[in-house]
């Protein structure tokens, strides 16, 4: 399977070496030539347009950054699809609205082209040891052509069902995550204010029931959120209004995970 790869960022960029160095025929493109620098010591080649990547790969893998992205790089004369042939594959790794995976699904279609929409969790250091939670959506088929490839850095690889479940899990990943962290935060700054020692209430709940992935790092953090919010702050952001998007247009209970995402965002100054 030759594979392109586009959006080679802290995220995408360790992900499209693990393919490289799984041996795939990996074709790459980026708009700042800086980007591929990286690569020039491996067998990646280079693409001179997207609408060339396409046409030379039979997987391509998105992990850029917005749904506009996403659909820019896919579309128009010069995108990827134009490029892709009949029995090509878009795996889109962005975290995005649903809506816009399936839409470009329909899109592709009619080029006999599949999307499956595959948003990852874990980071760089996930790559690197082949452990990143990936979240698929698509036709079983699919998915399980694409499957050797994800496995080059990806671990578990989970099918959820059709395309946009991969999405809609990873948003509801993120807001619960986000409603955790003003839960801990809240129960930390309590702890303070009643007078117990911050590191050792930390220390106890990290090991006990109350414990989170949230609270392991805020804890870690002398029980800050200040690099929490500089990282992430506006991505979780984006997410939860993704979440209501998608809960207000099916007219599904949003229920009291979102109250406290919302809590978590205006502590990080990045109200919904």
């Amino acid at each position: 399977m030759r594979i392109g790869f586009i959006g080679l960022g802290s995220q995408g960029g360790p992900m499209a070496r693990a393919i490289v160095d799984g041996g795939y025929d990996t074709t790459l493109w980026a708009r700042r030539p800086a980007s591929l620098e990286p690569y020039a010591d491996t067998t990646a080649k280079v693409a001179g347009s997207r609408a060339e990547l396409g046409a030379v790969s039979d997987l391509v893998c998105l992990c850029v950054v917005s749904d506009a992205d996403v659909e820019e790089v896919l579309g128009g004369d010069d995108g990827v699809l134009a490029g892709m042939a009949d029995g090509g594959i878009v795996a889109i790794h962005s975290t995005v609205h649903p809506d816009t995976c399936r839409r470009l699904a329909e899109t592709a279609a009619g080029n006999g082209v599949s999307v499956i929409d595959a948003p990852v969790s874990g980071g760089a250091p996930a790559v690197e040891d082949k452990r990143l939670l990936m979240m698929v959506g698509g036709q079983p088929d699919v998915v399980e052509r694409c499957r050797p490839v994800f496995e080059t850095y990806a671990d578990p690889v989970l099918h959820l069902g059709g395309v946009g479940s991969g999405q809609v899990t990873k948003l509801l990943n993120n807001l619960l995550f986000t409603a955790n962290l003003a839960n801990a935060k809240t129960a930390l700054d309590l702890g303070q204010a009643l007078g117990v020692d911050a590191s050792g209430l930390g220390d106890v709940l990290t090991r006990g029931s109350g414990n989170s992935s949230a609270l392991g790092s805020i804890a870690a953090m002398g029980g800050s959120l200040d690099v929490i919010t500089e990282v992430a702050g506006a991505l979780l952001q984006k997410d939860v209004r993704l979440v209501v998007d998608i809960a207000e247009n099916s007219g599904a209970l949003r229920g009291a995970v979102l109250d406290a995402a919302d809590a978590a965002l205006r502590l990080m100054d990045h109200p919904r």
